[in-house]
């Protein structure tokens, strides 16, 4: 199992407004229903932070692989530059 702990710095007061338009396009629940998918959730801190960690479980590194090449994993890519400043991604294998 691939764990991904990918922690996006949001630009100020955009968080909320970045997991809206995820929601509205389906971009997350496409990527949960990818064969392989174990888990795939975003998280807000409990201080308020303009941080979003989203954690996600790959069965494997293929699975990982074809998430990569799929068109709503292009179209997060797109959406982030609108919302998010940074990106840091720490990788856990099980």
């Amino acid at each position: 199992m691939i764990v991904l702990n990918v922690t996006y710095k949001c630009k100020p007061g955009m968080g909320e407004k970045f997991l809206k338009v995820i929601d509205a396009e389906g971009l997350g629940a496409a990527c949960r229903a990818e064969d392989g998918n174990i888990k795939y959730d975003y998280y807000f801190p409990a201080d308020g932070s303009d941080e979003i960690l989203l954690v996600e479980k790959w069965r494997d590194a293929e699975a990982l692989a074809v998430h990569g090449t799929q068109p709503h994993f292009a179209r997060i890519g797109e959406i982030k530059g609108q919302f998010i400043d940074d990106t840091t991604v720490e990788k856990f294998e099980n």
